[in-house]
């Protein structure tokens, strides 16, 4: 088995909110893993007193403990398990029901020997690939597909769409969401392969639109995924017209690469 990971963050000088970890084995069986990106809330009072990696590195600490010990739970209810600890860790301090309390999107993966599990919240990415060299990617597309008119500024987008029946749904602090996440399972035996990367990754093809989702795996698998990331950041620098580009120039970007 072969599991590479690496992260770099958007900028040098303000801290990478991406987490990422796995998992192995799990219960002395299989293994695991977990990618969260962060949510980057705008300027101004977001009700907690921490910052977002405080947030990502506990609720990360928590899917993966529960991933690997827990094989009686499912990963919808490992994670609504997960917002709850990582709630009650800051409940008597900060205002959980601020739509901007510290929150991430979630890719969550667990194999054994019979089968491949997989949980996905929100915007990032996982990708599997069959023994054919077939890939499907698993996607919570919810937030590509709203009307650009929720998404006109960070207000609107909150105010309408953030955590809201119509809209998007991200991991903050009510366990309930962990029904929104996509989630399924797949014979161990029709995966041979599985990645997954934060939307800073997956620029390489959402964005730029450099090769499908074959070929994004395809890169992951020869070079590796600092190199996919390193391309993205080289896409980036040349985009100087912004033809591509919407919002930061940089963003955080964590990829994962596991060979079964």
């Amino acid at each position: 088995m072969r599991i590479e990971l690496a992260t770099a963050p958007g900028a040098p000088d303000r801290p990478n909110e991406d987490w990422t970890a796995s998992l192995l084995p799990a219960s002395g069986r299989g293994g695991g893993l977990v990618l969260l990106d962060g949510v980057t809330p705008p300027k101004g009072d977001a009700g907690c007193v921490h910052p977002v990696p405080w947030f990502t590195a506990r609720l990360g600490g928590a899917l993966v403990e529960l991933s690997g010990s827990r094989r009686d739970l499912t990963l919808r209810e490992i994670l609504a398990e997960s917002i709850r600890r990582t709630a009650d860790a800051h409940r008597s301090t900060c205002d959980l029901s601020h739509v901007r309390t510290p929150q991430a999107t979630v890719v969550a993966v667990r194999w054994d020997e019979a089968e491949v599990e997989h949980l996905v919240l929100s915007d990032s990415v996982l990708l599997l690939e069959s023994p054919a060299g077939g890939v499907r990617a698993v996607l919570d597309d919810r937030l590509g597909r709203l009307p650009r008119e929720l998404l006109v500024s960070d207000a609107v987008a909150d105010a309408r769409a953030r955590n809201k029946e119509g809209g998007f749904f991200t991991a903050a602090a009510d366990p309930a969401v962990a029904q929104r996440a996509v989630t399924g399972r797949t014979p161990r035996a029709e995966v041979r392969a599985l990645a997954a990367m934060t939307d800073g990754a997956s620029r390489w093809t959402e964005m730029f639109g450099a090769g499908d989702w074959a070929s994004c795996l395809a890169v992951l698998a020869k070079e590796g995924p600092q190199a996919l990331i390193d391309r993205v950041r080289a896409l980036e620098d040349a985009d100087t017209e912004r033809q591509h580009l919407r919002g930061k120039t940089h963003d955080d970007a964590t990829a994962a690469y596991v060979r079964l």
